[in-house]
């Protein structure tokens, strides 16, 4: 748990694990110079100089080696480094700040949040107060699902997305990359509902499947993946099947359950298992990250069969190719019976998304990792009259919620050794409405900072949701951002 308030001067979001003050504070040099000591920090130190600048407007120097300058900022690994605790401590590290600056971390990564935390400590006369932070996160899963396969956003948007999440080491972004109008909301024919898949590739096997009204070519997912290593954010990409699927059945009708007129593909053919795992195999080599998302959810339980022969098939053949798998967790209402999770593939995460699906307690039970997307908390859908058609609720998530609440009596333990995290999810279900990229930012930003907050270190005591706003207020502009960044 954070500390209180009045022990954390500056304002760091998310607040850090312990901070021990120092005295006075340390004036950065006009030429800020920062120097790494092992090759796997080179591009964070390129990083952090580029920020400081941003920030500051003092030019920074870089080297991974030389005798120590006076002011300089060193960046170490240390994997033995003793902070941290429970499944974060890959992620700790500790800065210290006194006549110069030191971060030193378990990982990469962590000399990365290390980085961030220093960044938002440059006070607006250049300097820092000086004191030694040893910081980690309570959960390694801090993410934010964004569904693009409804509605299309543009690269530039997810990069930025993704630096916003660094800045608030957020570390885990789900991009779902294929879905469709939902036509029982809309009363339309199955013939004329919207879908989209967001990939396109030069493979003449799949030509067509990409979505004509917006798409992402390797370059543009290279690019993307480029973005969130410099800072610090895993890219999970998801595609979704068996249900959801309509994109997949308008390139191949074949594919489709109900000769075609619905979104599920039609399991009980050979075929269906063989052409998404050609889907799959076209892409991994697109995924740098260790995670693949495949879905799975809201498939007929009276089906329930066919489904758990394509969940194991496909968990299977992405576990082949080297990849961890992610999926929504939807045991519960396919098995009935009290059978749940008979025959699934335990090494599969899932994610807890709805509590008639399948619960995270019941889920944990029988020996799934779970993280918390839960919807009734977690789902913004823009402009609808079910979960949050604006933003989500701040000050109820502030006042009563972390990774492990989930409502109607399904809370885990804190720190439940097989809940990982957490994850908000924004769908784009009505695809007939009229809005765009600045629309769907102004309604994550509110609460991005105080989710990043919860996800890494919990609640602050003594602090309301008014003061959590303060606080965010107070940090300098992201670099590369702007001060509504901080929403």
């Amino acid at each position: 748990m954070a500390e209180s308030p009045a022990d954390l001067d500056p304002a760091i979001v998310p607040a850090v694990q312990h901070r021990a003050a120092g005295k006075g504070v340390m004036a950065l040099p006009s030429a800020p110079h920062i120097r790494y000591e092992e090759p796997a920090l080179t591009a964070v130190a390129a990083q952090m100089a580029a920020d400081i600048e941003a920030v500051t407007g003092r030019p920074v120097t870089v080297a991974a080696s030389g005798a120590p300058v006076p002011g300089e900022m060193v960046l170490r690994l240390d994997s033995a480094l003793d902070v941290g605790e429970g499944a974060g401590q890959d992620e700790a590290y500790r800065l210290r700040v006194d006549t110069t600056v030191t971060i030193t971390g378990r990982s990469v990564s962590a000399v990365r949040w290390g980085m961030v935390s220093l960044l938002q400590m440059i006070r607006p006369d250049g300097t820092l107060p000086c004191g030694t932070v040893e910081d980690w996160p309570d959960y390694p899963v801090r993410g934010f699902l964004l569904d693009v396969g409804r509605r299309y956003f543009t690269p530039e948007f997810l990069g930025d997305l993704i630096r916003c999440m660094g800045w608030f080491k957020l570390n885990t972004f789900v991009v779902h990359l294929n879905d469709n109008e939902i036509t029982k909301d809309t009363g339309r024919p199955w013939a004329e509902a919207q879908h989209a898949f967001r990939l396109s590739t030069d493979n003449p096997r799949l030509a067509g499947l990409a979505a004509a009204d917006g798409s992402y070519t390797r370059a543009d997912w290279d690019g993307l993946e480029d973005v969130a290593a410099a800072h610090g954010v895993t890219i999970v990409p998801e595609i979704d099947a068996p249900a959801h699927s309509r994109s997949f059945i308008v390139f191949d009708p074949s594919l489709g359950h109900d000769g075609g007129d619905s979104d599920l593909l039609d399991l009980s053919r050979p075929r269906t298992l063989e052409f998404m795992r050609e889907v799959f195999a076209e892409f991994l080599p697109w995924f740098r990250g260790p995670y693949v998302h495949f879905g799975a959810d809201e498939y007929p339980p009276e089906l329930a069969d066919d489904h758990r022969t394509y969940f194991n098939a496909i968990a299977g053949f992405l576990h082949g190719h080297g990849k961890r798998t992610i999926a929504w967790g939807s045991q519960a209402k396919l098995a009935g019976d009290g059978r749940r999770a008979v025959g699934y593939d335990r090494d599969v995460v899932l994610c807890s998304w709805n509590n008639e699906w399948y619960g995270p307690r019941q889920a944990v039970a029988d020996g799934f990792q779970v993280i918390n997307t839960n919807d009734e908390l977690l789902y913004l859908v823009p402009f609808a009259d079910y979960y949050h058609g604006e933003h989500l609720d701040g000050p109820a998530l502030w006042k009563d919620w972390e990774p492990h609440v989930f409502p109607d009596g399904q809370s885990l333990e804190p720190g439940h050794p097989r809940l990982l995290g957490s994850l908000s999810a924004l769908w784009n279900d009505l695809v007939l409405r009229d809005y765009d990229e600045h629309t769907v930012r102004a309604m994550i930003e509110p609460t991005f900072g105080l989710l990043a907050q919860k996800m890494w270190s919990g609640a602050i005591p003594g602090l309301d949701h008014d003061g959590f706003q303060e606080r965010l207020a107070a940090l300098p502009e992201r670099p590369g951002g702007a001060t509504e960044d901080h929403a």
